[in-house]
């Protein structure tokens, strides 16, 4: 009770008072490892060589393995020298191999991080035994980086400016790098001495071993609060990074042509220009501004088909999104295990919203031009430290944007998306060594309309705000107690809020849902919603339990993203990992589940499930997955689209993976998701990766997958009739859908060197769904339907729609023909030349062609013939970029 006590008192803002003491126990051997840099008196030459002075004192040495003998000195010796100047941090690493033939050296494009030889410098500035920085090099030059978070997480997005050099000689491998301080942000110490954390990685991929020389077990907690000491840094001052960063872009279209539509000529040709700043605020905060960003030469989004009612979620891929992104995670802090459990956490900042699709639609016929994407005028972001607090603010504007309408040679332009402002604040404070952590986090959106009918549909504003927190529960932070709470409320016309009430995750208006009000008059929309979890991360023993609730009229999707509402949910989880050797298994784990929603009403809904999660690693380093779940009865609230609960019957699924070794040159994993029930829903997916890897500078990924689904109850649509009293005036429209789908990923990296690569990636996609068996749910909480055709009903079809007739009396409707074939073929090429620290030339092309022939039915041969047939959409784009450092 005293420990839940504590955690409501961090939750509510008062963590300084739970402050850890520190006692007067022993330190553990990674409390007492020290290392120390020198001051340089000569000029490193960047070569790899480690010819000079500094690099001939005495090395830091003694590493521990990680994998595969947790605990056990490292199989060969690794010497590190650290050094540095007014300008930089310099490290040199020697790593001995007894079979230097054997070293492998792949070439990685910046960034990526290859299945290579590493070394890894890790630096922890500020000292606060939570974040840093990480370097990695290889030795044929490749680097990577990421910055450090939440003591254990890390995040490659974050790009910094450093130097690397690397070199293959009779004793095994070398490398150097220089890192200056206007990359690392740190405090200046009154006194001139420095004293940062640090640490050094090695993997050595033929042996899959990694060893550290601040080890901690794999049974442990923590990572960068276990860094060793670094000392001897003095008289340095920190630098205020200034940078600009201008690009240049030249963009060719060539769409394909459509007769009598003035907007699909076949060509189009762009030049743009936009400007990147990167401004050092202070010794620890730097501001970004970015005038007319351009994201020509991001991905592709892979095709999906989604006939939910939930949107779909894609990954940011934006650079200007992607650095820093860590700062504004929100409720993920303090424990290193996140567990769902038939639970998506709402995001508050999903920064996709900004320059998102136009929302608006057109009708009325003619020929329509919408943009693709809204116009990001320009974004401002400010990250880092203010006093203990660590900040992040980013605020963007987007242009308004028009529909090109072509009526018979009249023109006219229509808004289809408003003039926006997107800002996010983010700040949290760490107390105690980061035993305790305190945070919040407030977003806004703000809509300026011109069109009445786009106010009408969309909300004016929308504001968020939440509070989260964590607390380690004992001296050892085994067991780690976490939260978060939430508000949210939009604004707008009573049309764009009733349009709201009536949406999904809300749906208002279902008829048998007496602890929902459906508003026609409301102009705000207001809700809450949160989740506490307690987590064991420690030891050999798992535990961890959770419980989250997210309102009935929460609403976080005009600037983040929302899976679910009206849910409560609750899970307990115990499982046991062990990193022992035993027969031919390098280690596993076992994890059990129990886990339960219900909505506010306390209606049981969801998924109800018992689960059971092994991952098995063998000695040969093939691994094998495999989740099984058992799901009773529950209500859906949300199959009928806002209509009546509906019976989910019971069903059992599992999945299953297998990866084989990824050292050898070519890796294969495979494995498969299969749904069973005894009520007309199936579900039976098959995937296959393979990777060849023929040469050093030479990667070559395939991922074909085949799908296929029964279900017995998709929806249709919704026709009202009052006759209809047993389902409440409505006829909520269902049929069997069989949907197949066929896909493959395929990647193509060529390094020609660390600074100069090609990348492909293409996606053939197919899906096919036909619907049969068209009928009407018969009655609430049932999985009971009229099928249309039987008894006094009829249904006929002609002229691509179905008449039905439902035979009781009610009034004949007619339903489109909801069959589908699409098939998509989307692919991008990037060649990407750094030509010079931090300035980079590309050269992309894109293309984007689909077909839409033959609904419902599945012919491999013809439907792929038909996709690489179609016309295609083809981009072309050269963009340049230069790095001014000031």
């Amino acid at each position: 009770m005293k420990n839940i006590i504590l955690f409501v008192i961090v939750t509510l803002g008062v963590p300084g008072a739970m402050t850890a003491k520190n006692g007067n126990e022993p330190k553990a051997e990674w409390q007492s490892k020290t290392v120390t840099a020198q001051r340089l008196s000569e000029r490193i030459v960047l070569d790899g060589r480690l010819i000079e002075q500094a690099w001939q004192a005495p090395a830091i040495s003694g590493f521990t393995q990680n994998d595969p003998e947790d605990g056990q000195p490292a199989s060969e010796k690794t010497e590190v020298w650290l050094a540095y100047d007014d300008e930089a941090i310099y490290v040199a690493a020697c790593m001995h191999d007894s079979e230097p033939a054997r070293i492998i050296s792949l070439l990685g494009r910046r960034d990526d991080f290859v299945e290579a030889d590493y070394f890894i410098f890790y630096i922890d500035p500020y000292n606060d035994k939570r974040s840093g920085f990480k370097f990695a090099i290889n030795p044929s030059g490749s680097l990577a980086d990421w910055s450090l978070f939440n003591d254990e997480w890390d995040d490659r997005s974050w790009d910094g400016h450093w130097q690397g050099r690397a070199r293959c000689d009779e004793r095994g491998w070398t490398a150097e790098m220089k890192i200056p301080f206007d990359q690392l942000r740190f405090k200046k110490q009154e006194g001139g001495n420095y004293a940062w954390g640090v640490n050094f990685r090695r993997h050595i991929k033929r042996k899959n071993e990694i060893a550290s020389f601040s080890w901690r077990s794999k049974t442990e907690s923590g990572f960068v609060s276990r860094f060793a000491r670094l000392e001897g840094i003095k008289d340095i001052e920190p630098k205020k990074l200034v940078e600009f960063i201008p690009y240049a872009a030249a963009k060719a279209n060539f769409l394909r042509p459509e007769e009598g539509n003035p907007f699909r000529s076949g060509e189009e040709t762009t030049v743009n220009g936009g400007l990147d700043l990167k401004l050092g605020l202070s010794n620890s905060l730097t501001l970004d501004l970015s005038l007319n960003p351009d994201f020509g030469q991001v991905e592709v989004d892979p095709a999906v088909i989604n006939l939910s009612a939930a949107e779909s979620y894609y990954s940011e891929k934006r650079p200007l999104f992607l650095e820093g992104a860590p700062i504004f995670r929100f409720g993920e802090g303090g424990a290193s295990d996140r567990i769902g459990a038939d639970w998506g956490d709402p995001q508050f900042f999903y920064s996709r919203r900004i320059g998102r699709s136009p929302q608006g639609f057109v009708s009325g016929g003619g020929h329509v031009d919408v943009p693709e994407w809204s116009t990001i005028l320009g974004a401002v972001k400010l990250s880092g430290k203010i006093g203990d607090w660590s900040v992040g603010l980013l605020s963007a504007l987007t242009e308004r944007e028009y529909a090109r309408v072509d009526l018979q040679g009249e023109r006219s332009r229509l808004e289809v998306e408003p003039f926006a402002n997107y800002s996010v604040l983010r700040a949290q404070k760490e107390f105690g060594a980061g035993r305790q952590g305190l945070g919040f986090i407030a977003t806004s959106v703000l809509r300026d309309f011109q069109s009445e009918s786009l106010a009408a549909a969309l909300p004016g504003k929308a504001f968020t705000l939440g509070v989260d927190g964590w607390t380690f529960l004992d001296k050892k932070k085994a067991w780690v107690a976490t939260g978060w709470l939430g508000l949210t409320s939009v604004q707008g016309s009573q049309e764009s809020i009733a349009g709201l009430q009536q949406s999904f995750p809300h749906y208002f208006q279902r008829p048998d849902a007496d602890h929902l009000h459906f508003d026609p008059e409301a102009t705000a929309l207001n809700g809450w919603a949160g989740r506490f979890t307690l987590n064991k991360q420690k030891g050999n023993l798992l535990f961890n339990a959770a419980l989250g609730f997210i309102s009935p009229g929460f609403d976080s999707r005009d600037m983040g993203f929302q899976w679910d509402g009206d849910v409560i949910n609750g899970h307990v989880m115990v499982g046991y990992r062990s990193y022992r050797k035993w027969w031919a298994i390098q280690n596993w784990n076992l994890l059990l589940f129990t886990q339960r929603n219900y909505n506010f009403a306390g209606d049981r809904i969801g998924e109800q499930r018992l689960i059971a999660i092994s991952n098995i690693t063998f000695t040969s380093f093939w691994g094998f997955y495999f989740q099984m779940s058992h799901n009773p009865d529950t209500w859906a609230q949300t199959r009928t689209w806002g209509g009546p609960l509906m019976l989910l019957q019971r069903f059992n699924w599992f999945d299953w993976a297998v990866e084989s070794d990824g050292r050898r040159p070519l890796v294969v994993s495979f494995g498969g998701f299969h749904l069973l029930s005894d009520w007309g829903r199936t579900t039976h997916q098959g995937s296959l990766t393979l990777r060849w890897k023929p040469r050093a500078n030479l990667s070559l990924s395939a991922s074909p997958s085949y799908e296929r689904q029964l279900n017995s109850s998709q929806w249709v649509t919704r026709i009202d009739d009052p006759l209809m009293t047993s389902t409440y005036g409505a006829r909520y429209v269902f049929a069997d859908l069989d949907q197949k789908k066929l896909a493959c990923s395929i990647r193509l990296n060529w390094i020609f060197s660390p600074q100069l690569s090609l990348q492909a990636y293409i996606q053939p996609f197919i899906a096919v769904g036909a619907y049969r068996n068209f009928k009407e749910f018969a009655r609430p909480r049932t999985y009971d339907f009229n099928v249309y055709g039987s008894g006094a009903s009829t249904i006929a079809y002609g002229a691509g729609e179905y008449a039905v007739s439902p035979g009781d009396g009610g009034q004949p409707f007619s339903i489109a023909d909801p069959d589908f074939n699409y098939k998509s073929l989307r692919g991008t090429v990037v060649l990407r030349w750094e030509y010079r620290l931090g300035s980079t030339l590309y050269l992309v092309w894109t293309q984007n062609r689909a077909d839409f022939q033959d609904p419902g039915d599945l012919s491999f041969g013809r439907d792929l013939g038909a996709m690489l047939r179609a016309p295609g959409d083809n981009i072309v784009m050269l963009k340049a970029t230069y790095r001014f450092k000031i």
